[in-house]
């Protein structure tokens, strides 16, 4: 059922329980309904009219070519446009049933929506810091129960075996592909239910990149998670549905491996994925 506040989810073991019991996406409700949204940044329409769901505990991949609307959903989805000049938006986007507009408190949502943008975004603290921050932020002052959601949050992304024993070094100090998994580490440290991602491999190595999709397919038990990528093979690799977004249309949404192999229903779609154009 939906929340019926402007709290987040119940945090703890008891949480991360439950979201392990998760149908597979096939079965699974819808967790996010976009229906007609339009996106603008003054008179340019960047996304138009688009329409979709995404299930819960899926990862659902969106594609596409620079400048076909990809980040301006994830903008809209988490509330980027209280904050983004010139930037409006129309239609309706639910989240567990209710209009992300018709939250009175933005922060509330984004403790529910974690975001980890292309490039990795450390704070100037320690890595342990980096990862306390929201929970300190939301009250917990327990100092064991702080060193409970770090360490936990450290190992889901992969990290604790190479900083447990440095975690109050300065997190700028890891690694390009370190740093990016802090990000992820941090982001989830609020309890997101929904984790959104936006091309977050463009500057870190391959073998990094696929210790992050590892953990992303261990994840989506847990939550539901929104992969913008520029890989077609990655999107192919990780989403169980993909979108393909072109010039500001959603083109289609299906099963991601019939998007390459099954019946064509867009060749613009079938004419990306095989690179002819991009």
């Amino acid at each position: 059922m939906p929340p019926t506040s402007d709290t987040p989810l119940a945090a703890g073991a008891d949480a991360d329980a439950a979201r392990a019991q998760a149908p597979s996406s096939s079965q699974a409700p819808d967790k996010v309904v976009v229906q007609d949204l339009t996106v603008r940044y003054g008179d340019k329409v960047v996304l138009d009219k688009a329409s979709f769901e995404i299930r819960e505990h899926e990862i659902f991949g969106i594609i596409g070519p620079a400048n076909s609307g990809k980040t301006s959903f994830l903008r809209a989805l988490n509330r980027m446009d209280d904050f983004t000049e010139g930037m409006t938006v129309e239609g309706r986007v639910s989240l567990d049933g209710r209009d992300v507009r018709a939250w009175r408190n933005v922060y509330a949502l984004r403790r529910r929506i974690g975001v980890v943008f292309p490039l990795p975004v450390g704070l100037p603290m320690t890595i342990y810091d980096n990862v306390a921050l929201a929970p300190r932020l939301g009250g917990e002052r327990n100092k064991r129960e702080l060193d409970r959601i770090v360490e936990h949050c450290l190992q889901r992304a992969a990290l604790w075996d190479e900083v447990k024993d440095r975690l109050d070094s300065l997190g700028s100090l890891l690694s390009g592909g370190q740093q990016q998994r802090l990000t992820i580490a941090r982001a989830l440290s609020q309890k997101p239910d929904l984790l959104l991602l936006d091309e977050f491999s463009i500057a870190v190595d391959p073998v990094t990149t696929m210790r992050i999709e590892d953990v992303l397919k261990e994840l989506k038990h847990e939550i539901t998670i929104v992969l913008v990528t520029n890989l077609v093979q990655q999107a192919r690799r990780l989403a169980d549905r993909t979108a393909f977004f072109l010039n500001g249309e959603c083109v289609e949404v299906a099963p991601t491996e019939d998007l390459f192999t099954g019946p064509i229903k867009d060749q613009r779609t079938r004419d990306y994925v095989e690179g002819r154009f991009g």
